[in-house]
């Protein structure tokens, strides 16, 4: 039998191990491509000294292909639990020096039993990936590992923050996870996520493309939006966790953490008086009427390069988190199509499910006509937006700068689909479609009979406006709460936010819904 002093050898000898990971020389290669190890990873995210590790000593059970001499404490994947700014965190980082951090069945129970820690105690789940994905030795077993996470993924989404970042390789099967989860963060130049890589496109489709065209941070982040982040390296990726959490409840019972301004509340803003053109069709950035609106510096834009037509992200009025959806006029006039409206649905039931209210600006022209969007789906993929703003039932406030045209006006949560305060400035147009379009339908034979069609169609298309395509028409209908000057805009919304902080709402009893994938 073993003294205490050979055990205690012993157990030195393993955690030994355990720190070296793949090796010296792996671990060096790491950090000389200015990567960071698995634990330096997990280090820098978690406040210090506060991480508490989870299967240090679990290995793998596989014994064929020699992998029985090959075996490495933890086997590949550093798991446990900690906190951010002070609050519980659960988390794993994949270790590419070990078995390139490929997913053993050892290693999956190690993330999931993460995944159940996090979801039995109400606290977020990060997953720090990079790894070449199936370990091809053990077969269907690893495969039935990732299934096992997917199913996890599932069951918490909606329930605790899910949030993904990609440090390296996330090939097949493995893309699966980040992509059920709430947020996916890449890594410039050392991240790439695929289905198939390229050398299997090139035998089965003939086409030639580099790993860094085909699943890089910037196609993700611009091209498919499946990532919502795009980082210049390790330090920064985890910044932006840090940061993303920061607006964040740590599940679906809880509100999103306050934080006191000093910005006041009854701050009003001239300069918003001037910032939307007087010409209807000239742009703006929306993203200025924002930022003068809620409280300084506070708005963390969220998948910023893909559908920039559309703007979404977290803010906070009065120290109170709010996830703000905004037509952005500078990008295609802030007309909705696929892309936009999937990325703001995506984000509005975010939002619904972890108790953050809705701050919608809206200047929508409408929805973008041509047959690459009919066909490619506009009806079906602009419903996921109605759908999601007509289940959410957090505080909805809508602010009409500008235009509000067509079926658009009714999807940009308008009162009708349950807003809360719908709010329009005095120079807001609403109406089935733009002055112009319209007196060219209704007034057709008058202006083809008029002596100079292009004068009158002018002179139709003003008393249009004055008629029609104004904020009073619907205010006096009560689609509107009120029109207010713009520099009032901060405080009203914040008054409601106030007035609407125990709301409680409830949908139909069912299992759930159908929403129109």
């Amino acid at each position: 039998m073993k003294s205490r002093d050979e055990k205690r050898k012993h157990l030195q000898s393993l955690r030994a191990q355990v720190l070296e990971s793949g090796g010296a020389e792996k671990l060096a290669k790491i950090r000389e491509s200015g990567r960071l190890t698995a634990r330096e990873r997990i280090q820098t995210l978690l406040d210090p000294g506060s991480f508490v590790e989870r299967g240090t000593f679990v290995t793998h059970r596989c014994t064929d292909f020699g992998m029985a001499a090959r075996t490495v404490p933890g086997d590949g994947v550093v798991a446990g639990h900690g906190t951010i700014a002070g609050r519980r965190v659960f988390v794993f980082a994949q270790d590419f020096t070990v078995f390139g951090g490929t997913l053993s069945e050892a290693n999956a129970r190690k993330i999931c039993d993460i995944m159940d820690r996090a979801l039995e105690n109400g606290a977020p789940v990060i997953g720090l990936n990079d790894s070449g994905g199936a370990r091809i030795q053990e077969g269907v077993q690893s495969l039935g590992g990732y299934a096992d996470i997917f199913l996890r993924n599932t069951l918490a989404s909606g329930v605790v923050p899910q949030i993904s970042a990609i440090l390296g390789p996330c090939a097949g099967g493995a893309v699966y996870s980040p992509a059920i989860t709430d947020f996916t963060i890449m890594v410039e130049g050392t991240s790439h996520m695929f289905v198939t890589g390229p050398n299997v496109i090139k035998q089965v489709t003939n086409e030639e493309v580099t790993f860094e065209d085909l699943g890089g941070a910037m196609t993700h982040n611009s091209r498919s939006g499946v990532a919502h982040f795009a980082t210049r390296d390790d330090l920064d990726c985890l910044d932006t966790i840090k940061k993303l959490l920061s607006y964040l409840p740590q599940n679906n019972m809880e509100d999103p953490p306050y934080v006191a301004t000093d910005d006041p509340v009854d701050r009003m803003d001239p300069e918003l008086d001037e910032l939307v053109p007087e010409d209807a069709n000239k742009p703006y950035d929306i993203v200025d009427v924002i930022g003068r609106v809620v409280d300084r510096g506070s708005f963390f834009e969220v998948h910023r390069h893909f559908a920039a037509n559309i703007v979404v992200g977290f803010a906070r009025l009065g120290g109170r988190v709010v996830g703000i959806v905004a037509n952005q006029p500078k990008v295609l006039a802030g007309v909705l199509d696929i892309k936009s409206s999937i990325k703001a649905a995506r984000f509005v039931r975010f939002c619904d499910a972890f108790n953050v209210p809705l701050v919608t600006f809206e200047d929508v022209p409408g929805f973008l006509p041509g047959t690459d969007q009919e066909w490619g789906g506009i009806i079906v993929h602009g419903a996921k937006l109605l759908y999601a703003y007509c289940e959410a039932t957090v505080p909805k406030l809508t602010v009409i700068t500008r235009k509000a045209y067509g079926g658009a006006y009714d999807v940009m949560s308008s009162k009708h689909i349950r807003g809360d305060l719908n709010l329009a400035w005095p120079g807001a147009e609403i109406a089935v479609m733009g002055a112009e379009g319209a007196v060219a339908i209704v007034n057709r034979k008058e202006i083809a009979e008029a002596q100079d069609p292009k004068a009158r169609t002018r002179e139709l298309a003003d008393e249009y406006n004055q008629t029609f395509a104004n904020p009073f028409v619907a205010a006096s209908l009560g689609y509107l709460d009120d029109v207010i000057e713009p520099h009032e805009t901060r405080p009203r919304l914040i008054g409601a936010l106030r007035m609407l902080e125990n709301k409680k709402q409830q949908n139909p009893p069912r299992k759930h819904g159908n929403i129109p994938l």
